[in-house]
């Protein structure tokens, strides 16, 4: 029951994402019911799918994991390195400097990065599919925004070396608080030493 409970999740929270670069449809969906009240909805079903896919991912665990693969214990190494330079590269996608400027959309190389690198120790069929989602959600949207036209909303200033600077430690921080805090005591799965 938890597995469908998180793959409910993903539906939601991935397909309104996946939503956004059709921007004909898009468009015609603000037309219809306002700016305003669209990203509300896009809000509200983006919570409830994030909710629904902790929640579900967290019955998935306690109900039993069902085995893939067996990934050899030293993967969980290669994680832990990946996590931090795509915790920084999602912060620098808000403390634009030249990371931002070289990569472009940083968020997106940070997501794929984590996805990817939590694919590697997730041999489970929960685990896969969930990494595995967000994987190939952030694959289509850097595609999409190739051919996109708009790159929606008003340009972010980008600064210099000094944001890249700020995005490190913040980036380091984030990968702190989620490895020394939230994987052992939110999801009871120890990061560092083990």
């Amino acid at each position: 029951m938890g597995l469908f409970i998180m793959i409910l999740g993903l539906v939601l929270f991935l397909g309104g994402h996946a939503f956004v670069p059709f921007r004909k449809a898009r468009s015609a969906a603000i037309g219809r019911i306002g700016e305003v009240p669209y990203k509300g909805v896009f809000a509200l079903v983006a919570v409830a799918g994030l909710v629904l896919i902790v929640y579900g991912f967290a019955a998935y665990r306690a109900e039993g994991l069902i085995p893939v693969w067996n990934p050899p214990t030293w993967m969980r190494h290669v994680t832990a390195a990946l996590v931090w330079p795509a915790a920084i590269l999602v912060v620098a996608a808000y403390i634009r400097g030249e990371i931002y400027r070289r990569l472009k959309h940083p968020m997106l190389a940070g997501v794929k990065l984590w996805a990817f690198a939590h694919l590697l120790v997730n041999g489970d069929l929960g685990g896969i599919i969930l990494f595995g989602s967000i994987l190939a959600w952030a694959v289509f949207d850097r595609i999409s925004l190739k051919h996109r036209g708009d790159q929606g909303g008003p340009p972010i200033p980008v600064g210099g070396i000094r944001n890249d600077a700020i995005a490190v430690v913040a980036g380091t921080l984030l990968y702190l608080v989620l490895g020394l805090w939230f994987h052992p005591y939110v999801l009871g799965l120890k990061v560092f030493g083990s």
